[in-house]
């Protein structure tokens, strides 16, 4: 009689295929899909869902980490666009996995009039499928999602230019308003 012996790269591949095979598939947030919910905390203390933001147009932009030269950038860019950004009926949320305390300093150093999100759990960037890993880090890649008054997802922008991406948001939201996009 002939005996079977598996491999550990056998036994592995194996248990990854019943695995895959049992767990649901993740899907990352596309356009047109719901946005996935959140519960974070911003650099002065208040709690934000998507329910909380529900009715209104939301940018939801992640970066990777406060204080670096590309996230001041950003920072700054829609800091500046802020008036902008809310009398074309947006809110404009900031995510990391930076902590609150960071997020306070970071915010008061730039005079930052929105909230930025503290996603320390990395629970919200893997839900959007934007956590990333280099060298034993993990970040949230930059990228920002424009959600619609129902918490659809109307349009996702990757690989973002920190200098231009409130100006890419803003032509957007005027463009879906007046019914051209």
């Amino acid at each position: 009689m002939r005996r079977f012996r598996l491999s550990t790269v056998s036994l592995s591949a194996i248990c990854l295929f019943l695995l895959a095979a049992v767990m649901p598939a993740f899907a990352a947030p596309t356009v047109g899909s719901q946005a996935p919910d959140f519960h974070l905390q911003d650099q002065k203390g208040d709690w934000h869902t998507l329910e909380t933001h529900k009715g209104q147009w939301l940018v939801l932009y992640f970066y990777p980490k406060d204080f670096t030269s590309g996230c001041t950038t950003e920072v700054c860019t829609f800091r500046d666009d802020i008036a902008k950004l809310h009398k074309a009926g947006a809110t404009v949320l900031g995510v990391s996995v930076d902590d609150v305390k960071s997020h306070q300093e970071f915010a008061a150093k730039y005079h930052v009039p929105f909230p930025l999100l503290a996603d320390s759990d990395k629970k919200t960037a893997t839900s959007y499928d934007v956590l990333a890993n280099h060298l034993g880090m993990q970040y949230a890649r930059r990228e920002t999602f424009l959600i619609d008054p129902t918490g659809k997802i109307v349009k996702i922008y990757k690989d973002v230019d920190p200098e231009k991406n409130s100006g890419q948001v803003l032509a957007d939201l005027d463009a879906m308003k007046a019914g051209k996009a």
